[in-house]
Parts: C-alpha cells; structure tokens; sequence
C-alpha cells in the first residue's frame, strides 16, 4: 500500500494513504492488522483521507513502514464498524438530517405551511421554559422560549427556525462527544479477551468469555492473562501482579490463594473459581464515570452555565426597557434575539469536551471536564516509583559474591540455571550475562522447577540451589554468616534479591531492581518549567531506594516506607497547606491517595481499581503525556476566557445596534446564530500542534 509520511516523531506515526484507498468497513481490518504487530500501541484509520495514526513503543519504526507497504488494500476484509465508528455515523447522519431539514424547509415548504410547523417545532421547548419558570428559575431554557415565542408572535419564523436548529446542533454535539469518550474508554479498558478455558466434566473445553458465570472454573495456562477475578482450586503458579502492586517479584499462589483479572501467569497454571467477572464490576464502573455529567463537568463549565442562567434576567430586563423607552416592538425584538447566555452555555462544554476528545488522541483518557481544569491551576504533582518512575520490568543491578567465587561466575552459573523459565526476573539474569558476554553452556543435571520458589539441580557434582529467601533459607536450610546476613538487610532496602547456594553454601546474591523510565528526568524537568514546582516522590520501598531514584531525577522531596494510609495522609496534608495536587500511580496501594487527591492520573499497565479510581488515565507508557497534558488544560482555558471577550464584545455591540434601530431582529437573530455558530466552531478546533507534541 503506498503511503505519504504526514507526521513522524518517536512513538508516533501518521500517514496518508489517498482517499477512497480502503472503504469504511475495511479500516477495522485495517486497525486491526496494524495493532496485531509488535510494539504498536494504538492505530486509527480514517476512510475518508486514507489517513492512518499509529502510535508505537520500541524501535520499529522501519519494520512498522515495512509492514504497511506490505498490506494489500484490496484484499482487506470488510469487518463490522465498531462502536466508535457507529458513534461516528449516528452523528453524521443526525447532523446532516438536522441541516437537510432545514434547507428544505427554507427552499420547499409551502408559505402557508410554515406557521404551522414553526408553532409545532417550537411546542418542546416552550414546555422547558414553562417548567423553568414552574420551579421558579429564570434560566437559559426559559430564555430559549421566550426568543422562539416572540419571534413566532411577530411572525419571524425564519429566526424562530434558526434559533431552533442551532439548539439542536448543540444538543448533538454533546451528546456524540460524551457517547465517544464513553466507547474509546471502554475500548481502552478492555482485556481484548475473547474465549477461556471452562473446565466441564474435568476436561477443559474452550468457550466465549461472555459465557462464563459466577462458580464456574476457568484453566489458565503459563503465559496468559487471568480473564477473572477469582480464587485457585487447584495448581500453583507465579503471577506477575506488577499492574496491580507494582512489584516486580512474581506471587506465588496456591490453593485458596485470590487472583485478579489483568495479572498474568508467567510460571506454571491454576484452575480458578470465578467469583467475579470484568464486565460487572471494573470496567463498567469506570465507563458510567462519564455518564454522571454532573458530577464530571468543570467548574468553569459550571459556572458558565450558571453565568449563562443569570444573564437571563439582564437579557429579559434590557428587552423590556428597550420597549418601554422606545415603544418600539422591534427594537425590543432585535435585544431580545441577542443574548449572552446562549454562545456562553453552548461554546463552554463544548470547548471542554473538544479537549477530552483531543485528549484521547494523545492516549489521555479523561473522565470529566473537572479534572482538566483542576489539572491546568495544580502546583504539586506526587508520583509512585515502582511501576510509575520506574519500569515494573526487573533489571540486574548488582551481583555479590561469596565463599571465593568472582561476581562474573556467580552471573554465569546464575544464567546458566535460569535460561531455561520465562519468568521476568530470570530474562533479567540472563540478559545482563549476555550484555557482559557471558558463555554459560549447560554444566548442570537436569533442574527441578519448584513454582515460584526457584530452581534445583546437581553442578559439577553439588546441589545447587537459585531462589527467594523463603526457598533457600526456609526450605533448604542453607546457613549464612552474620557478614552475609548483615549484607543480606542492607541491600534488601534497595534491591529485591535472588540466592544462589552451591555445596549448601550461600555463593551468590543478585540484585533486581526497577530501572527509572528513559524519559522521567525530562519529564520532571519540564513540568517544574511548567508550574508544577512541588514535585515529591511516595514509595513503599528503603530510604536507601528513595533517595537514589529521586538524585537520578532531581526530585528534592521524597516520603519512603509509607503504607497506603500514609500515602493519603501525606497528599490530604499538601491540600490542607492549599495546594492543588496530582497524584500519578499504577497500583493497588495508591488507590486510597488517587482518591483523595484533586486530579488523579494512573498509569497504561495500572492495576482495574487503579484505573477506576483515576480522574485521569494514560494509554501508553510515555510520561511526556503528563507535560502534552498540562500544555492541553492551560490552552483549554486561555480559549474559555478568549470566548468570553469575544462574546460580551460582539453582542453587547449587536444590542446596542438594536436599540438604536440600525438593525433588524431578523439581522441581529442572524448575526447572533452566524456569531455563536462560529463560535463552537471554533471551539472544536484542536488545541495542540502535533508537531510540537514529543
């Protein structure tokens, strides 16, 4: 498929393809074909331009090129459109039936039927400003009302229908706004699994996940995902649970032992009880955030609808005394066909939602306007380390080496035993032995594998053992020094460690650690430069791993050994000092200081009640979205306050131009619909230039 770069920057990547390339229901095929390859992230085809956005981690971006040359437009399958796409069609459609009804009716219509219609189309909102005044508010709608009614009255249809259509434009508007950022953090929160393995009679068969009830067991196999929240029947397994705790060690679970739906099983496999399912409960909750707009909407939002309700009266009041001054009726008419509520209600959420929109883009997903606006005035941004500074990825940091042994044959022998088992913290060993060209050929028997405790196998004629403390000192009983054991408390401040005994000798320990994300010094850089100065790192782990972590970032503040109590006591402590804070996790223990603080940000591999508790979460892994969002939320509200000029300016100039007789109501109807139109218009125009987002 031929292409043209439009957009090329490290992680990102759009291209055009021409239009009429590929069809509608061939860009699902094609999304999906670009996401099965390695390190894509995201891809979004528009059939349109033939424009494809692809968003990656890695270096791939040759073979990315590669793979899209290779794809052959013509034999893409037509899949089904997703529920993105529907959203998408559903508002083209109502939009344009909207806009054809209108011209129609301005071309077509008989004369002498439109009174009639216009009286007919304008009965459901004179019913709102009559329950308005009946709950006694004078309020936008009541407005909306008494501008349709007098212009019916005086025999403007023709305004009437303006006003009444671009109300209904807004209305749509926000509707597809609010059921697109619903399907895209669905979407985003989806495990993307489709069938498990239901156990039947004992024998494992495999069935749709939508299938599965509470009680029923579901196998799952070394290196899957666990669909289901649930407890072990039978089996053990190491699960990396990283997501969710943020350590990188795997957990051992056995019998009786709970399981979560989004960790992973990297040894061994488990039957699992169900005893609750994904669809129920996480992601569910979290897509209903959006639909209690309420609750989510912005301040400024709400305060421009409260503004908006109060210029009501001013608007009313200005009609009357045009009439009373002038006895002029149309006079009054052209004030009344003015007013400032209405460009200020309609411009604001959509502004709002035009940034979640653009968000979304960026792989921000944003639960309500609220959080955008309390995200944009923050100073204070506290960050977890493990899994949020640090990649829940296990690096070998050290090696320490006993009883005579060099720290390179302690890595090679280490390597040697643990080539064989894919687990994360094995891959590290290996890893750093090949980084330092270390030949490790096989000089062992063969291994016994005990489930997330370690390996045991015969060397050179000696047991050797490699494994948690648990495995090497509780179980096999190997002895260590006071010098070992005081080496041993030490360095568990800073490091989780892994034991090799030879000859029941402890020989070797290796260090694991979290190596710090790429990009988080300059990410802490750059949100200093953007106002957020208090920058203060919280994390479980020693003093000793702190105070490393925070030197390598030019972090100045930092809180070690906290509990998750302790997380939220500290966060609800910087707001009583009357601090806007920002909270950034990924696991289990920041669930309580996410809900406390004031915007809340978790991360792409954050644990389900992470990521439901979150105002805020990021779909990939890049930290520089936190500055991309900063950049989006300041912007956001430079244009809010760029409308209000605007608006009080422009219309309080059409008002005076009415009192004055210069104007019509039909010409200042127009040139306030025209002005408000273009208004929100502009106000879906994207905030950020792609080409300066990294």
């Amino acid at each position: 498929m031929r292409f043209k770069i439009v957009y090329d920057t490290p992680g990102r990547l759009r291209v055009r393809c021409g239009k009429d390339v590929f069809s509608k229901l061939q860009s699902t095929s094609l999304e999906a074909q670009i996401c099965a390859f390695p390190g894509v992230i995201s891809a979004k085809a528009s059939y349109a331009n033939g424009g494809l956005l692809i968003n990656y981690g890695g270096n791939i971006r040759e073979q990315l090129l590669e793979e899209i040359k290779s794809i052959n437009a013509r034999t893409l399958s037509s899949a089904p459109l997703t529920p993105i796409q529907l959203t998408d069609e559903e508002f083209k459609r109502d939009f344009f039936k909207i806009i054809a009804k209108r011209i129609l009716t301005k071309l077509f219509l008989p004369s002498f039927l439109t009174a009639p219609l216009t009286i007919y189309r304008a009965i459901p909102f004179i019913k709102l400003g009559l329950s308005g005044l009946a709950s006694g508010k004078l309020n936008v709608a009541v407005l909306d009302a008494v501008s349709i009614s007098a212009s019916v009255m005086s025999g403007s249809y023709g305004t009437a229908s303006s006003v009444m259509t671009l109300l209904n434009i807004s209305s749509l508007l926000e509707s597809y706004t609010r059921k697109k950022a619903k399907n895209t953090l669905s979407d985003s929160l989806s495990l993307n699994i489709d069938k498990v393995w239901k156990l039947e009679n004992g024998e494992p068969v495999q069935v749709p996940l939508k299938s599965i009830v509470t009680g029923d067991v579901v196998r799952v196999q070394q290196g899957s995902m666990i669909p289901i929240d649930g407890y072990v029947i039978s089996g053990q397994a190491g699960v990396n649970e990283s997501a969710m705790t943020g350590e990188a060690m795997l957990c051992h679970k056995k019998e009786g032992s709970s399981v979560y739906a989004g960790t992973v099983i990297e040894e061994g496999s488990a039957d699992i009880n169900v005893t609750s399912l994904p669809d129920d409960s996480r992601i569910n909750k979290v897509v209903e955030l959006i639909e209690t707009s309420e609750d989510l909407k912005s301040g400024v939002q709400t305060k421009a609808e409260s503004f908006a309700d109060n210029l009501v009266p001013f608007s009313l009041f200005t009609c009357a005394a045009t009439y009373l001054f002038t006895g002029n009726l149309t006079k009054a008419l052209s004030v009344l066909m003015v007013d400032y509520s209405c460009a200020i209600k309609l411009s604001t959420p959509i502004c709002v939602i035009s940034a979640m929109r653009e968000a979304a883009e960026y792989n921000i997903m944003i639960k309500g306007g609220r959080y955008l606006e309390n995200y944009a005035h923050a100073d204070t941004v506290m960050f977890d380390k493990t899994g949020t500074l640090t990649v829940s990825c296990p690096d070998l940091a050290k090696v320490i080496a006993f009883e005579g042994y060099t720290e390179d044959e302690i890595l090679r022998t280490a390597a040697c035993l643990e080539e064989h088992f894919p687990h994360s913290v094995a891959k590290a060993i290996v890893h750093a032995a090949e980084v330092k060209n270390l030949k490790h050929s096989e000089e062992h028997a063969e291994v016994e594998y005990i489930v997330a405790h370690g390996i045991a196998t015969k060397l050179h004629g000696q047991k050797a053992l490699i494994g948690s403390a648990h495995f090497i000192f509780d179980d096999e009983k190997i002895p260590y020094t006071e010098e070992q054991h005081s080496i041993i408390k030490k360095l568990g401040e800073e490091y989780s460690m892994v034991y090799l005994a030879i000859g029941q000798k402890l020989c070797g320990i290796l260090c694991i650690q979290d190596p710090i994300r790429e990009n988080a010094a300059n990410v802490i850089s750059e949100l200093k430069q953007k106002g957020l100065k208090n920058i203060v790192m919280i994390t479980g782990d020693g003093e000793s791993t702190a105070k490393s972590v925070c030197n390598a970032l030019s972090i100045d503040t930092y809180h070690a050994r906290v509990l998750p109590e302790d997380k939220l006591n500290i966060i609800n402590d910087m707001k009583a000092k009357g601090h806007t804070v920002v909270m950034v996790g990924d696991g289990i223990n920041d669930s309580p200081a996410l809900a406390a603080a004031d915007v809340s940000v978790a991360m792409k591999d954050a644990s389900d009640i992470a990521r439901e508790v979150a105002d805020i979460t990021l779909l990939t892994s890049d930290l520089e979205r936190l500055c991309v969002l900063r950049d989006l939320s300041e912007k956001l509200f430079a244009r809010i306050h760029s409308n209000y000029r605007f608006i009080s300016v422009f219309n309080s100039g059409l008002i005076l131009l009415g009192i004055a007789g210069l104007i019509s109501p039909v010409t200042s109807a127009l040139f306030h619909n025209i002005s408000t139109m273009a208004l929100c218009a502009g106000s879906m125009k994207p905030y950020l230039d792609e080409k300066e987002v990294k």
